[in-house]
């Protein structure tokens, strides 16, 4: 009986949904969240919208270059150092060519020439500061302040003067010198005195007759002013009374330097140190003399 109650109850009709269940059945589904209407844009945010986009920061104007940077553009750029030429095949070595001779040390190269317009107007702009000289040889960078000094240091600096040489005068007071012309010799000795001359033991007016001699031996003690204040004692041998003459004024004026050595540019000037090498030519073979041929004869 217990089971067919159950199949009867399972055979009824179905049971009715509750108002609840009804309700919610027959409201609309309700519209998804994201689904709403779009919002109206604020005020603010329209004008920001009509606003034209700002220009980037960095698409500024461009900056006019200063005087100094045009200067730098307008110069040339100068060539590396390192830049070299291609080296050049070698030659086999039997058929080198000659080597060039080399430069000289001292070639310095040529001047550069003056700054333009534009570089003077760069030196303005940037108040007048010098550029350190880049082309200096040994790596120093020099300023054109420091080139300038350079003339004030070597015209100022007086030229050094000249030792004068000490007086050569032996234990009696006297100087010696020796004297040569042509083939003669003469060693004069001078102290200071009346003015006497002697010659080989004798007086020179006696020795050297002739006046012109005599003028040739005061020629020196004239010239420096000197004339009857020494003492002068010679000997003199070989070539003739010229000779001899001309042999003992070389000696005086060389002992008068030696005495007083103040007196050996004014001696200078006159010629009276230099030795006269003008000698007699030798004779020649075949010849009467040292160039007189023989006489011709036609026939």
């Amino acid at each position: 009986m217990a089971d067919e109650d159950k199949k009867a109850a399972d055979t009824q009709a179905p049971e009715q949904p509750d108002a609840a269940e009804q309700a919610k059945a027959a409201k609309p589904p309700e519209a998804p969240e994201k689904a709403e209407a779009p919002e109206q844009p604020d005020a603010a945010e329209q004008a920001k919208a009509a606003k034209p986009p700002e220009a980037p920061e960095k698409a500024e104007a461009p900056k006019q270059p200063d005087a100094a940077e045009q200067a730098k553009a307008a110069k040339p750029p100068e060539a590396p150092e390192k830049a070299k030429a291609p080296k050049q095949p070698e030659a086999p070595e039997k058929a080198k060519a000659p080597k060039p001779p080399e430069a000289p040390e001292k070639a310095q190269a040529p001047e550069q020439p003056e700054a333009s317009d534009a570089t003077a107007g760069a030196d303005e702009a940037t108040g007048g500061e010098a550029k350190p000289d880049e082309g200096a040889g040994n790596g120093e960078k020099r300023t054109l302040t420091d080139l300038a000094d350079l003339g004030g240091v070597t015209a100022g600096a007086p030229p050094p003067e000249p030792e004068t040489p000490e007086p050569k005068i032996d234990a009696q007071g006297r100087s010696y010198a020796t004297g040569k012309r042509k083939d003669a010799i003469a060693r004069v000795w001078i102290k200071p005195g009346s003015g006497r001359i002697t010659v080989n033991g004798r007086d020179w007016e006696t020795y050297f007759a002739r006046p012109v001699l005599r003028m040739i031996i005061d020629q020196p003690l004239v010239a420096t002013k000197r004339k009857g204040q020494y003492d002068i004692w010679c000997t003199v041998k070989g070539g003739g009374l010229s000779g001899q003459a001309g042999a003992v004024r070389h000696g005086l004026s060389k002992a008068l330097t030696s005495f007083e050595p103040d007196l050996r540019r004014v001696l200078r000037t006159g010629g009276f140190l230099t030795r006269d090498a003008r000698v007699v030519e030798r004779k020649k073979y075949g010849r009467h003399k040292a160039r007189r041929s023989h006489q011709f004869s036609k026939r």
